[in-house]
């Protein structure tokens, strides 16, 4: 999958778009992420920094939380986008936001220790926190093997 799948913010103020398909896509249930949606998780799907550009408009960056900088539209303050502390090369998009969210079901769920007990979703892995370092490689290996992510 070479296409490029635009994405927005609710007022369209800022565009964006990725291309092909993403390394992993998830939901993370922590309390953080409950706080920053309104809901129960945010749902992500993650891009080297290269398949992602944002086409109009300038998202404000934030830091929120120890881990990350968050990037929200200036006009709505919706949340687009994340830059994980010390990995340039990856940007984590707010998969709803793309125009076929519904093709990007989460293949794996984090911080189910904060997950709210009526919350469920499709993923294949969970983890009570982030997974280890050393199972990303099967992680992104499996998920690139796999028949449910976009595009397939």
């Amino acid at each position: 999958m070479d296409d490029k799948i635009p994405g927005t913010c609710r007022c369209g103020a800022v565009t964006f778009e990725v291309e092909g398909r993403p390394l992993i896509t998830m939901a993370c249930h922590c309390h953080e992420c409950q706080h920053m949606t309104g809901s129960a998780f945010s749902l992500s799907s993650l891009y080297l920094s290269d398949r992602f550009r944002v086409t109009t408009g300038t998202p404000v960056a934030r830091r929120v939380g120890q881990m990350a900088t968050h990037h929200f539209c200036p006009d709505c303050a919706s949340w687009l986008f994340t830059r994980p502390d010390g990995m340039d090369e990856l940007v984590n998009v707010r998969a709803t936001l793309l125009a076929d969210a519904a093709g990007f079901s989460p293949f794996m769920e984090t911080w189910t220790a904060d997950k709210l007990p009526w919350a469920t979703t499709p993923a294949v892995h969970s983890y009570p926190g982030f997974p280890p370092m050393e199972a990303y490689p099967a992680l992104l290996a499996e998920f690139a093997g796999g028949t449910t992510a976009p595009g397939s």
